[in-house]
């Protein structure tokens, strides 16, 4: 199994930045591609980020422009650098592994997740 613990969140004004950890307990980053997502009240968990294995980048139109995912494969750590916050970004966000292996085994695991506030 793999262990995700999330860290960075907090309350911030609008306009401020945060930069949210999120450290894996083993080496995987090889293998599985990392993302972060959030939820709101009220709302279903939608992505905010993603990169794979190859570094490869993905991002939803809301973080596009503010947001950058980046990852230390030597600390196994993803972080998501979030700056010009909204209250709309306001959310309890999670780190995300997941690899699909040979023969379509899944493998899909989910930190416990950090609270972000935006609000003044």
């Amino acid at each position: 199994q793999v262990q995700l613990v999330e860290s960075g969140g907090g309350l911030v004004q609008p306009g401020g930045s945060l930069r949210l950890s999120c450290a894996a307990s083993r080496s995987i980053f090889s293998i599985y591609a990392m993302g972060w997502y959030r939820q709101a009240p009220g709302k279903q968990r939608e992505l905010v980020a993603t990169i794979t294995s190859g570094s490869r980048i993905n991002y939803a139109d809301s973080a596009k422009g503010r947001f950058t995912i980046s990852k230390d494969d030597a600390k196994n750590t993803v972080y998501l650098q979030m700056n010009s916050l909204k209250p709309e970004d306001t959310a309890v966000y999670y780190c995300n592994a997941v690899n699909i292996g040979a023969m379509g085994s899944r493998y899909d695991y989910w930190g416990q997740g950090t609270q972000v506030t935006v609000s003044s």
